[in-house]
């Protein structure tokens, strides 16, 4: 198996190495087969030669399995395209899984205001269209008057729902269908598809409009299993429900295809503390989990989910958790601990 690492910009150097350190010492211990390739794309890349990620790029994301993915720094400059777009477009990257649960043991170590919305209870999985809605790309842009195109097709509402579908019978069996076909009627197309979608699968469905939705999420969201709506509300939705992990540093993502994946943590290349050596590794860290069960490697990933809630509950976390570990010392902790938990994995077995 190939797997394409890109660190990208920011602060995706500085965590990523600490997951693929702990990618390697899997490897290396059960002998699993797996060769990493580099592959640099970014801002960094556009200052260096005027473009963020070339056709050679996609060419080798394309010869690789998976992608683990860090952080890229987005200008605004007419001649910077999006490199995220591009590879889940070329990649045809359909849905974005964004898991909504907290790390064990992370309530005892935050304080207010971040505190106060953590609840242990909470396991929710909010799956997006990634492909299509208002980040179909399709845009005018004038002086007076700039319009952007929404699309919604029936192809894309079938795949992304059959994906949320099969997703939600692994889990609870309850489906959540996101959408504000009330004002936007091509929304209708998206709900009537994933409705239909979902009752072949005899998954239990209900929808709700997306601002009830965002209301009701944060005030009960121990109700939801899986959560299936179009791209820029999921986007949003996501992103907001990034506050009941305790920190955006701590939430991991995928984008799934039919034939690639990609995983990333959601926080960004956050140029504000790049180069300090404090910025959390442990979304990073998270996504090379999601890999791993991608991988079918489900031994590994709950060692290393195990793993992290050690780091958590003693505290070995950077400053954005109230810790004092710098990013380095928090993956060093976290490693030390993939090797003890896997060593009486082991033995168990």
């Amino acid at each position: 198996m190939r797997i394409a690492i890109v660190e990208g910009d920011g602060i995706g150097k500085e965590v990523m190495p600490e997951a693929v350190k702990i990618l390697d010492y899997f490897c290396e211990k059960h002998n699993f087969q797996i060769e990493k390739v580099p592959v640099e794309v970014g801002f960094g890349k556009w200052e260096k030669t005027g473009e963020a990620i070339t056709d050679a790029d996609v060419a080798t994301l394309k010869s690789c399995d998976a992608v683990l993915f860090g952080a890229i720094t987005t200008v605004n400059d007419p001649s910077y395209k999006s490199v995220v777009l591009r590879i889940r477009k070329e990649l045809d990257l359909f849905a974005n899984v964004r898991p909504i649960r907290p790390i064990l043991g992370i309530e005892k170590i935050l304080t207010p205001p971040a505190s106060c919305f953590v609840r242990s209870n909470v396991d929710m999985v909010i799956v997006r269209e990634n492909t299509e809605g208002l980040y179909s790309g399709i845009e005018e842009i004038g002086e007076e008057r700039s319009t952007t195109l929404r699309v919604i097709t029936k192809k894309a509402s079938e795949r992304i729902s059959k994906f949320a579908s099969a997703l939600a019978s692994s889990r609870k069996n309850k489906l959540t269908v996101v959408h504000k076909s009330n004002v936007m009627k091509s929304d209708k197309l998206f709900l009537d598809t994933c409705k239909k979608t979902a009752l072949l699968g005899f998954v239990e469905t209900n929808d709700m409009l997306v601002d009830a939705f965002s209301y009701d999420m944060l005030m009960r969201p121990e109700k939801y299993d899986v959560i299936v709506t179009t791209n820029l509300f999921g986007d949003i939705l996501s992103d907001t429900g990034t506050v009941m992990l305790g920190s955006i540093g701590l939430a991991p993502s995928a984008n799934i295809g039919e034939k690639y994946a990609l995983f990333e943590p959601v926080h960004g290349s956050a140029p504000d503390i790049a180069g300090k050596n404090i910025a959390n590794p442990i979304a990073m860290i998270l996504s090379l989990k999601m890999m791993l069960e991608w991988m079918k490697m489900n031994r590994e990933a709950a060692v290393l989910e195990k793993s992290i809630s050690v780091a958590v509950s003693e505290k070995k976390v950077t400053p954005d958790l109230g810790g004092n570990l710098s990013t380095q010392d928090v993956g060093k902790f976290i490693l030390e601990q993939v090797k003890i938990l896997d060593a009486k994995a082991e033995k168990k077995n």
